[in-house]
């Protein structure tokens, strides 16, 4: 039961940190008019961080005194998390009939909600 909350849990702060980086990666496309993968790159980052500081607190109640190594650690799970949400964007909004941008970008999140789970809980918050 209680991988199920923290599950329940990492989705609700996961929710928040997509509406962040759709946000983020709208404005920096759309009004900013930035290239659309550095856009995407920008609300990586903005909602990294704020997921990191919710899963820590929240999800993983981590008391590490290492916060640094954690947050590093948590980065480097996120940024493979980066590459496969990329590539899956590429693949379905380039490759695959012209998908549009931001619903190949939904898919991508769900993918990777599913890596980004796996590799904190056996990595980064054990």
């Amino acid at each position: 039961m209680e991988l199920f909350f923290r599950i329940l849990k990492f989705g609700i702060t996961g929710l928040l940190g997509m509406a962040i980086d759709f946000g983020v990666t709208w404005l920096c496309k759309e009004k900013i008019k930035i290239n659309k993968y550095v856009a995407n790159a920008l609300g990586f980052i903005f909602a990294v961080t704020n997921n990191y500081l919710i899963n820590r607190v929240w999800t993983f109640q981590s008391t590490n005194i290492h916060w640094g190594t954690e947050f590093s650690k948590f980065i480097v799970v996120s940024v493979i998390g980066l590459a496969l949400n990329t590539v899956i964007i590429y693949l379905f909004h380039q490759r695959k009939n012209g998908t549009n941008f931001y619903v190949a970008k939904f898919f991508a999140i769900a993918i990777v909600f599913v890596w980004n789970f796996i590799a904190n809980l056996m990595f980064t918050f054990r």
